[in-house]
């Protein structure tokens, strides 16, 4: 089974950029559909991107056109890319690998935005 651990959290002003990056272990990394997910303290966890197997993105229109999520299948990774970063996008920030029935989680990375 894939293990799932994020880096790249940390602090930044507003209208800085961050890159998160999720390393797996394990096998079939390919298979799994990645995702991005946040909660901010008080709310719910929410989707932010997600990557297919195959390429396919989709994103959260909060974040349309300022994060990118991309993974690279040989070296079973999965990042986004975050710019123009705002107060609102402070988070913890989860991995997630997803197939049929099969839900994995990392242990989360916090992304402070300061104004």
């Amino acid at each position: 089974q894939v293990q799932l651990v994020e880096s790249g959290g940390g602090l930044v002003q507003a209208g800085g950029s961050l890159r998160l990056s999720c390393a797996a272990s394990g096998s079939f990394f390919s298979i799994y559909d990645m995702g991005w997910y946040r909660q901010a303290p008080g709310k719910q966890r929410e989707l932010v991107a997600v990557i297919a197997g195959g390429g396919v993105t989709d994103y959260a229109d909060s974040v349309k056109g300022r994060f990118t999520i991309s993974r690279d299948n040989a070296k079973n990774t999965v990042s986004l890319q975050m710019k123009s970063l705002k107060p609102e996008d402070t988070a913890v920030y989860y991995c997630n690998a997803h197939w049929r029935v099969t839900n994995i989680w990392g242990q989360g990375t916090q992304v402070t935005v300061s104004s």
